[in-house]
């Protein structure tokens, strides 16, 4: 089969199309035909020594869609044919992946295989980021960086769906601010005044609701946007800042909180819940509340393409790569 892997840490260049065994599934795996693969700035990060990547040669991919190819033993509900998506920890490059059983999923009737794609990582992120761990009321503010990409164009109308008062983003050019208008924000900022942009749209107060997928400064530049009671998730860290800490001093004068969320994370250590969130944001798109536009889509041997792009910050909404036709 074919698959795109990296052998050395580098830019984009470093991925190359080779031909691998095709992987057979052991108990409680799944093996899927895969039809396209989410490209997620993770993978783009893990290029880079030191970030997530362990061993080399390394093969990305943490999402993908497609059919049951075969189960393993002790794997119920799923079928061969099926189709399905699924969460996996890296291998997503590739014509064949292998899944843990309790990270596949059947689609939901009138779910299209491209769109099922885009959804495995942004939505139960965003979904988590508004619900369970934002915990956004009706009625309170949000600020989302990153607003113009997949988990922002997400977070935006999940966050209108919700009742928000009023849904503040952060995006680094016009042409992404215009996007992000589009997707249940009511104003957009740029990075390096937002704090201040959100003191004067909330007349002083400032927001209920900040999610932050950047890190370092701009993380605890975000304690300034909050307002009293104010929530503060970290969901990334793509500026490559130095860990970023906080303490009792700049929480206790208003009562803020910090949490952070990572759907990776709560697959390998609570699959369980990481299965019920995932089950509840499809619901989400299955009822209409959110659509995810796949703004550009790549053959699987052009992933370095899909990497410049989304590496190169110019990229809105999801991009996709096409593994089968």
């Amino acid at each position: 089969m074919r698959a795109i892997e990296f052998h050395e840490y580098g830019g984009p260049e470093v991925l190359r199309l080779v031909q691998a065994a095709t992987p057979e599934p052991g108990p409680g795996q799944v093996a899927i035909d895969v039809a396209w693969a989410g490209v997620n700035f993770a993978d783009v990060k893990a290029r880079a020594e030191g970030y997530r990547v362990d061993e080399l040669p390394y093969r990305p991919g943490l999402e993908v869609s497609g059919h049951v190819r075969a189960v393993g033993g002790g794997v119920d509900g799923i079928e061969v044919g099926q189709e399905v998506a699924a969460l996996v920890g890296g291998g997503g490059y590739a014509d064949v992946v292998l899944a843990r059983a309790d990270s596949v999923f059947t689609l939901p009737e009138g779910l299209d295989l491209r769109t099922a794609a885009t959804l495995p990582t942004v939505l139960p992120t965003a979904h988590a980021l508004i619900h369970e761990v934002g915990r956004l009321r009706t009625g309170e503010s949000v600020l989302v960086h990153g607003a113009a990409g997949g988990i922002g164009t997400a977070v935006g109308q999940l966050a209108r769906a919700a009742g928000a008062g009023a849904v503040y983003g952060v995006a680094s050019t016009e042409a992404k601010a215009a996007y992000a208008l589009k997707h249940g924000y009511d104003e957009v900022f740029r990075p390096d005044a937002f704090a201040e942009d959100v003191r004067k749209a909330t007349g002083g107060r400032g927001v209920d609701l900040v999610l932050d997928p950047v890190g370092g400064e701009t993380l605890r530049r975000g304690l300034d946007a909050l307002a009293p009671f104010g929530r503060l998730v970290s969901f990334g860290n793509a500026g490559g800042g130095a860990p970023w800490q906080v303490g009792q001093p700049e929480l206790y004068g208003q009562g803020h909180a910090v949490a952070g969320f990572s759907v990776l994370t709560l697959a390998q250590t609570a699959p369980a819940a990481a299965r019920a969130l995932t089950e509840r944001a499809l619901r989400a798109v299955s009822e209409g509340a959110v659509t995810l536009p796949v703004t550009a889509e790549f053959p699987l041997a052009d992933a370095a393409e899909a990497h410049r792009l989304l590496g190169g910050r110019g990229s809105t909404g999801k991009l996709l790569l096409r593994v089968k036709d």
